[in-house]
């Protein structure tokens, strides 16, 4: 896919959908252009599992010896998958398909012919990521796929193209909102930012099979039980005549259509809402659009109440305090000092309400006060800066352009290794990190602020490399 030009010229990469499908091997391309600062923060990206990878800074010379290394590194990885090679995971796969995932989709009631149609001409995509080749044991990659968990204020790049696109669409589909927020009681503009962000606004390439991708993944990724349901689940699609299997396109982590859902999701929240008997994702808006405020409905989205607030928090209050299993009304957030940006009191409804600190960068970077419905986007994607950029967006498509008051400062450029030697470090004092995945997450970064608070250390809450060193 050839989403190079579009961050050339300054558009919005949609989350999950750019890694390139070229003559040359995908990840030399993906290394090259984001070492040099040209790709967005985003190109790499998912819904569903989480989306894109971070721009390193800073390097000065040592970028260009650092991406030949690079390159040099992925050549010789590469070089290993001779014809021959290949050709016995081919024959490997198609072992699989028939004595293990057949007999399983045979129970669930797909047919012989919706398998074999399926899979017909199917082999192992090489070049996706996150595989776990025959016979080797899976890593943590030191290099990104996520562009949510990098440096957080990259992730916001894409934002203005976002809103503006939104906005230049909101006329001609504003009767479509309008009868989708009367039924779903989700605003038109939260749609379109999630509409935006996934899919171009339904504009960008969804070019790789969908049984190819996750009859890969299923077979030999990092997470083959989550791939095996879903491919199981896009078979019962098929099955069911909702789609046919070579309609049945995918990003390349096998999310479906302009709102980018996995198989399942599909299942549970797609909507025919043009009324010509099955939802189709891929190409019709108004199912699509449907579609998106169904699944926030599904997850809870609270008609009437906003997402969230950007606040100014006192060095006084901690920032280990943040986490949706630590909600306060919001009256008490503002009798311990913490303030709207700007001046402006909190809705008088809203301070009876509950709501919860969200730091996404610690001390680093602007402080939130949340609503439930911040946390029914993270939903979409199990991320906080998504689900941010979503809620942002929304308020800019609705009341026009503007910067979060907060600055995002700098932070330490760290892999996810290192990240998740740190997370295995502070589990070994006893925190509950949320899992030593290399991301940092809420439950992180309040056990980093705890930590640092106890050892004598400034409370940051977000990594850097002498905590890092430290927890080694």
């Amino acid at each position: 896919m050839n989403f190079q030009l579009s961050v050339l010229r300054g558009l919005p990469l949609p989350c999950q959908l750019s890694l390139p499908r070229g003559k040359r091997p995908v990840f030399i391309a993906s290394f090259a252009r984001r070492w040099r600062g040209r790709e967005d923060p985003d190109a790499a990206t998912a819904n569903h599992p989480p989306c894109g990878g971070d721009a390193r800074q800073g390097r000065g010379g040592q970028r260009g010896a650092f991406t030949l290394a690079i390159i040099a590194f992925i050549l010789s990885a590469l070089a290993s998958f001779t014809p021959a090679a290949a050709a016995q995971i081919d024959d490997q796969f198609r072992v699989w398909l028939k004595s293990d995932l057949w007999p399983e989709a045979r129970k669930r009631g797909i047919s012989q012919k919706t398998f074999d149609a399926a899979f017909a001409g199917i082999k192992p995509n090489l070049k996706l990521p996150d595989l776990v080749m025959p016979g080797t044991r899976p890593k943590t990659p030191k290099k990104q796929h996520q562009a949510e968990f990098g440096s957080p204020g990259n992730y916001f790049g894409p934002l203005g193209s976002v809103t503006a696109g939104a906005r230049a669409r909101t006329a001609r589909n504003a009767r479509t909102l309008a009868a989708i927020e009367k039924r779903f009681g989700v605003p038109g503009e939260v749609v379109l930012a999630i509409w935006g962000r996934e899919s171009g606004f339904g504009t960008a390439k969804i070019p790789y099979n969908a049984f190819e991708v996750l009859g890969t993944k299923a077979f030999m990724a990092t997470r083959k039980e989550m791939f095996r349901n879903e491919v199981l689940a896009a078979l019962e699609i098929v099955e069911r005549g909702l789609a046919d299997a070579k309609s049945m396109k995918s990003s390349w982590a096998g999310a479906l259509g302009q709102p980018q859902f996995m198989p399942s999701k599909y299942l549970r929240h797609a909507v025919d809402f043009d009324g010509d008997g099955h939802p189709d994702i891929w190409n019709s808006t108004p199912d699509t659009l449907a579609s998106i405020a169904n699944y926030l409905a599904h997850y809870g989205w609270v008609k009437g109440r906003d997402w969230g607030f950007e606040v100014t928090v006192p060095a006084g209050v901690s920032c280990a305090l943040e986490g949706p299993d630590r909600g306060r009304k919001i009256a008490d957030w503002a009798a311990m000092g913490i303030r709207r940006v700007g001046g402006k009191p909190f809705p008088a409804a809203e301070m009876r309400a509950e709501g919860f600190l969200l730091m996404p960068a610690g001390r680093n970077g602007p402080a939130f006060i949340v609503t439930p419905n911040f946390y029914v986007l993270k939903e979409y994607n199990q991320s906080d800066l998504y689900a941010l950029f979503i809620a942002h967006g929304a308020d800019r498509i609705a009341y026009g352009d503007r910067s979060f008051a907060g600055q995002w400062g700098k932070v330490d450029e760290l892999y996810r290794s290192d990240i998740a030697a740190m997370q295995r470090g502070l589990e070994k004092v006893g925190y509950d990190v949320g899992g030593a995945d290399g991301l940092p997450g809420f439950k992180t970064r309040r056990s980093i602020g705890d930590w640092q608070a106890k050892n004598g250390r400034a409370a940051t809450c977000f990594p850097d490399r002498g905590l890092v060193e430290a927890m080694r």
